[in-house]
C-alpha cells in the first residue's frame, strides 16, 4: 500500500546517516544481552572501562570499526563494518577483544581483513535540533526464531538370559524392521522390512552372549524452539495518519519515538 511506510528498528536495511557520528556497542552476551559498553572514540585498552575480553556481540553504527585482540591495536585485527554482530564466535574474537578505533573512511581495507558480513542495522539516534513526536502503537506481534531438531546419544543397557541375548534379539528385530522398512522401496518394501528384521535380530542376540549386561548407543531427536524468548517484536503504529512498521529487539510500550518524518528515534 502507498500510505504505509516501513522503517526498521535495530534490524534494518536503512542506511546510516552520515552526519551522525560513529559509535560501536560491545555486549557482554551473544544477541546484545548483559552488560554494554558504548563509545564514539578511540579505545587502546578495555581495562580502563572494565570491558577487557568481555565482549561476545557488538553492533556498528556509521564508520568502520577495526577492533583487536591485544591493547594498543596489537594482535589480531578485524574491521567491522556498520551493522549487527549477534556473535563474535564466528571471527574468533568471543570475550578477546581489548581495543578498538574508528576505521578512516577514505582508507583502504583488504577484503581478508573485514568479519563476516554484518546483520543490518537502523541507526535511531536523535539527530541535532531534531524535534520529536510520540506515535501511537497500534499493534504489537512477538516474532520467535525458526524451531530446530536437537539430536543426541545415550546409553541403553541391554539385558541377557541365558547364552542368548533374548532382550537384544527383541530390540535388534525392532531397529532392524525400521532400517528395512527405510531403504525398502515399491514392491520390494516388505522384504526389505523382513530382511532387516531378521538382520537386526541376529545382531541383537549376539548382544551379551556372555551372560552381562550390555550397553548400546541409541539415537534420540527432540524438536525444539530455536529460542524461548522472542527474536524481535513486529510493532505497527500510527503517525500523521500514515501507517508504520517497525522491528525492536524489545517490546515497546504505549507510543513510539519518531521525528517529524515518523521514522523512529531512541
Amino acid at each position: 500500500m502507498k500510505n504505509i511506510l516501513k522503517t526498521t528498528l535495530a534490524i534494518s536495511a536503512m542506511a546510516v546517516a552520515a552526519q551522525v557520528a560513529a559509535q560501536v556497542t560491545f555486549y557482554e552476551n551473544e544477541n546484545f544481552e548483559g552488560r554494554s559498553f558504548t563509545t564514539q572514540n578511540e579505545v587502546r585498552n578495555f581495562d580502563r572501562a572494565g570491558f577487557n575480553d568481555r565482549a561476545s556481540s557488538v553492533i556498528v553504527f556509521g564508520e568502520r570499526q577495526e577492533v583487536c585482540e591485544d591493547s594498543q591495536f596489537r594482535g589480531r585485527c578485524v574491521v567491522l563494518r556498520a551493522g549487527r554482530y549477534p556473535s563474535l564466535s564466528a571471527m574468533g574474537l568471543n570475550d578477546r577483544v581489548s581495543s578498538v578505533r574508528t576505521v578512516d573512511r577514505n582508507a583502504r581495507v583488504d577484503d581478508n581483513r573485514y568479519a563476516p558480513p554484518p546483520m543490518p542495522v537502523y541507526d535511531n539516534r536523535r539527530r541535532n535540533n531534531e524535534r520529536l513526536f510520540e506515535a501511537d502503537v497500534t499493534s504489537v506481534r512477538a516474532v520467535l526464531g525458526t524451531p530446530q531438531q536437537r539430536c543426541w546419544m545415550e546409553k541403553e543397557e541391554v539385558q541377557s538370559r541365558g547364552n542368548a541375548n533374548i532382550g537384544g534379539a527383541v530390540v535388534g528385530a525392532l531397529l532392524g524392521g525400521v532400517l528395512g522398512h527405510q531403504v525398502g522401496g515399491g514392491r520390494g518394501q516388505d522384504i526389505a522390512t523382513a530382511g532387516g528384521a531378521v538382520a537386526g535380530a541376529a545382531v541383537g542376540a549376539n548382544v551379551g552372549r556372555n551372560g552381562q549386561p550390555t550397553t548400546q548407543d541409541v539415537q534420540r531427536c527432540a524438536t525444539e524452539p530455536a529460542s524461548t524468548r522472542p527474536e524481535y517484536w513486529d510493532v505497527t503504529y500510527n503517525f500523521r495518519g500514515q501507517e508504520h512498521r517497525i522491528q525492536m529487539t524489545t517490546p515497546p510500550g504505549r507510543t513510539v519515538t519518531v521525528n517529524r518524518r515518523g521514522e523512529p528515534r531512541a
